[in-house]
């Protein structure tokens, strides 16, 4: 089964994210848990915690299908004393909300080094950040997003992404999430059959299928290893429409979720429709 949906607005309340999901016909949805561009936000009302979980129960939403994503400012790698631990605060938040709605992952991008420190020197820092946030938690996997390779931020090769998940002491809690753009971006041939093959075989290879715990399924608005964060609709951009029915076709992606970021939110449930539409059998 294909979980497909989108990262749905909380400008209604947080309550109401569910509810916009099943507007669109989405199977799976995103969302934040508090203001992505706060470091600190209200806590969440214990009535709209409850009105958030009869709405998943309505409309057939578990965990499973539900990846809330972290604020933008984190940086689990942050050179800077301060602001690392302020990231550090703001994650573990994240954590805690992602608990207290009943849900079960928090993905984030892993981190930047700003030119300041050695790549490997943050890459254990980030590792370093989400153990603290696990030993102070429970019930909720880390899942840490692939990047583009832009300026100095890391996790765009998967050999970064296996480093960190070495250093996580707790391995049955972290994942990967992997953007589809973002991949392409960054060298991996998503574009071609031979290299949509490659891609994941390299992907078991260095990190593995059992680490995979959700999808991001944008196309991109520049090229091959462009290393240049666009998102674009479904079959605007350079990966092409066949690669979304490779996607959509691969029992390996079953049972995830598998969230659209793609631009215009007026047409998610177009391109919804249109992914399952690429089903065959």
């Amino acid at each position: 089964m294909k979980y497909v949906g989108a990262h749905v607005s909380m400008s209604d309340g947080i309550a109401n994210t569910p509810v916009k999901a099943n507007e669109i016909g989405a199977k799976a949805f995103a969302l934040f848990t508090r203001q992505p561009q706060r470091w600190k936000s209200a806590a969440l009302k214990s009535a709209d915690i409850e009105a958030f979980k009869n709405h998943c129960l309505e409309f057939g939403y578990t965990s499973d299908q539900i990846l809330p994503h972290d604020s933008f400012l984190i940086n689990l790698g942050a050179p800077d004393s301060e602001k690392l631990a302020k990231s550090r605060e703001a994650f573990l938040d994240e954590f805690n909300r992602a608990h207290a709605l009943g849900l079960t992952m928090v993905n984030f991008h892993p981190g930047s080094h700003l030119n300041e420190i050695a790549p490997e020197a943050c890459l254990d820092l980030i590792a370093e950040s989400i153990n603290i946030a696990l030993d102070q938690t429970e019930g909720v996997k880390a899942v840490i997003e692939n990047t583009a390779g832009q300026g100095s931020n890391l996790g765009f090769k998967f050999e970064q992404l296996a480093h960190i998940i070495d250093k996580v002491t707790d391995k049955s809690r972290v994942g990967v999430c992997i953007d589809t753009c973002h991949s392409f971006a960054a060298g991996y041939d998503f574009g071609s059959p031979e290299g949509y093959e490659h891609t994941w075989n390299e992907f078991d290879r260095i990190i593995g299928f059992k680490y995979l715990c959700g999808m991001h399924i944008n196309d991109s608005k520049k090229g091959l290893g462009s290393k240049v964060d666009r998102h674009e609709s479904l079959g605007l951009g350079t990966l092409g429409k066949d690669f979304f029915e490779r996607l959509m076709n691969d029992p390996r992606l079953d049972n995830i979720p598998l969230i659209l970021e793609t631009p215009d939110d007026t047409i998610w449930a177009d391109e919804i429709a249109w992914l399952y539409s690429l089903v065959k059998g």
